[in-house]
């Protein structure tokens, strides 16, 4: 019986630890916004990035995606959503510590590989994940360098292996991490 109480009181700890490394109660101007666009520059939704203990929290809502399948999602290594129709010059996935692409690579992961979004049958999601590899503070793999960052959904689903950037497909949304 001391031996239960004492797996239990583990578990407490545990689970109270993993709280307080995700915890986030941030006011509402640490929250960032990126509005998100499709190739036509029409908003799909809107993903709110706040600072967490161990990483950045995404929490996102988005409407208008192809209902089948999955999409990927990566952070971008520049803010800029142009042009439209490929979103071309946001640049290749944010990679400050020169990695491999992909979740799954034994040398990856680039900074910016998240996984992969799978929509409802009406093509919204709401859902929240925790980048650990990006903050919103200066230094390190900070998204507010020289030049930006943007957050970039695909056509298809990222293997998490392919490089460099997962057999994803185009590009069908952007948006500027201001």
């Amino acid at each position: 019986m001391k031996s239960k109480a004492i797996w239990i009181a583990l578990a407490v700890i545990l689970i109270i630890g993993i709280g307080y490394l995700y915890q986030t109660v941030p006011n509402e101007s640490e929250i960032k916004q990126v509005v998100m666009l499709d190739n036509k520059g029409e908003s799909m939704g809107v993903i709110a990035l706040s600072e967490t203990k161990a990483g950045v929290l995404l929490n996102l809502d988005l409407t208008n995606l192809t209902p089948e399948g999955e999409h990927a999602i990566h952070i971008h290594e520049t803010g800029d959503c142009t042009p439209l129709e490929t979103f071309k010059n946001a640049g290749g996935h944010y990679n400050p510590h020169d990695k491999k692409h992909g979740l799954k690579h034994p040398e990856g992961q680039h900074a910016g590989d998240m996984p992969n979004l799978k929509p409802d049958n009406k093509g919204a999601i709401k859902t929240a994940f925790v980048n650990l590899h990006v903050t919103l503070s200066s230094g390190g793999a900070s998204l507010y360098d020289e030049d930006g960052s943007a957050i970039v959904i695909h056509a298809g689903a990222d293997d998490h292996v392919s490089q460099p950037s997962g057999a994803a497909g185009a590009r069908i949304a952007c948006g500027v991490i201001k």
